[in-house]
């Protein structure tokens, strides 16, 4: 991801490559790759559009810098995958998907034999009683007063539209005109977007699942059943936890926990579905196998948090087959590993991973995927300037 580390901010630009922001430190190029390498203990004085550089050599420590395609990026060469693959904290970033493979032909593939109990009631994976699974799903859902139908509503919806741009409900890019229509809108949606974005699942969970006009007609009645337990839920609920606990105990026992897990869904999911180099397309683009296969992204957490997440990480398969429960999902990965490795998208966490999605992944771009708020309003951008100053960039 991108690296800088102080104060002063420059640009350089290679052939199909933009350097990223850095200071107190020289860049230097490594002939061909268009990858960038920071020499610490370099003393940088930044003045006009191209700075002349003043430095007193001292010990050298190398540390590579993400660099960023002026130009779409060429997945075909395999070179070049592996450059942006270390650049970017990935450990592997698939070849394109051939435009005959259909979503049948991957499906097929998988073992014939296939909980993570609210998730996979809503993908009618848990039971084959559909009425026990909206029961189960409901009270499941009703401690993070998240209305069960509306999600799953909305979440069948980002399987089916995958990386669909304004189609997907899940994470997308933002985009230009949503932020050039106000810059009160433009400064709130940069900082949700910098400093707050592991809890941006609070204002997607506000945004899409209390509103009716968001719905079917057909839907409507199932989403005003949900809403209903929601509010029954807060009504009786909170004023019970707080005689026993009283408003400290409210917060305890549910706010911060509440707190927590969207800290913890928002950043798995944003793993999930956000990469410099996977792209958004239009409905008329949109190939779901490409999307679902080469759209999504597998990364290995530490184990103890993949037990905690009942392998939710292991996404790649999810978006195949929504119906695979949680325990058939290493398999079906495995499954995938041997007829279609090379088109998967996997890493391994990392800070450098998490330093270029939040600092990176910000405005659709259909050439660059993705450019950065900085780049286009630097002046409303602090946020994002902090990030790449005090984000660890640990591969």
């Amino acid at each position: 991801m991108a690296c800088s580390l102080a104060d002063l901010r420059f640009h350089f630009t290679a052939p199909h490559q933009r350097a990223v922001r850095s200071s107190a430190s020289a860049l230097k190029n490594s002939p061909g790759t268009g990858i960038y390498y920071l020499k610490w203990g370099s003393l940088i004085h930044q003045r006009n559009k191209f700075q002349k550089c003043l430095y007193t050599k001292k010990m050298t420590k190398i540390v590579q810098a993400v660099a960023l395609p002026e130009s779409p990026l060429l997945l075909d060469s395999v070179e070049q995958r592996k450059q942006i693959c270390e650049s970017y904290g990935f450990s592997q970033i698939g070849e394109p998907l051939p435009e005959n493979v259909t979503m049948k032909d991957v499906i097929d593939t998988l073992p014939k034999k296939f909980f993570v109990i609210g998730h996979d009631c809503a993908h009618k994976s848990f039971s084959r009683n559909k009425l026990v699974e909206d029961i189960i799903g409901t009270l499941a859902f009703l401690p993070l007063i998240y209305p069960y139908e509306p999600w799953r509503f909305k979440h069948d919806r980002h399987h089916a539209k995958t990386n669909m741009l304004s189609q997907d409900t899940g994470w997308h890019p933002v985009r230009r005109e949503e932020i050039e229509s106000s810059v009160a809108l433009r400064k709130g949606i940069i900082l949700g977007y910098g400093m707050f974005r592991p809890w941006m699942s609070i204002a997607h969970w506000l945004v899409w699942h209390f509103d009716l006009k968001k719905f079917r007609p057909n839907e409507i009645k199932r989403v005003k059943i949900s809403l209903a337990c929601v509010f029954a839920f807060i009504t009786i609920g909170w004023p019970l936890i707080i005689c026993q606990t009283g408003v400290m105990g409210w917060i305890k026992f549910w706010l911060m926990p509440w707190i927590g897990y969207h800290f913890w869904m928002s950043t798995i999911t944003m793993v999930h579905h956000t990469a410099p180099h996977i792209p958004f397309k239009s409905s008329k683009e949109w190939n779901a196998a490409q999307s679902q296969l080469g759209g999504t992204v597998h990364c290995n957490y530490p184990r103890w948090i993949e037990i905690l997440g009942h392998d939710i990480n292991v996404h790649i398969p999810h978006h195949i087959s929504p119906r695979i429960p949680s325990y058939n999902l290493r398999a079906a990965h495995q499954s995938l590993q041997e007829n279609w490795g090379k088109y998967l998208n996997e890493a391994t966490w990392s800070w450098r991973l998490m330093k270029t999605i939040m600092t990176t992944c910000h405005v659709y771009n259909k050439e660059r995927n993705y450019v950065a708020f900085d780049d286009i309003y630097p002046e409303d951008s602090q946020s994002i300037t902090f990030l790449r100053k005090v984000m660890p960039d640990y591969a």
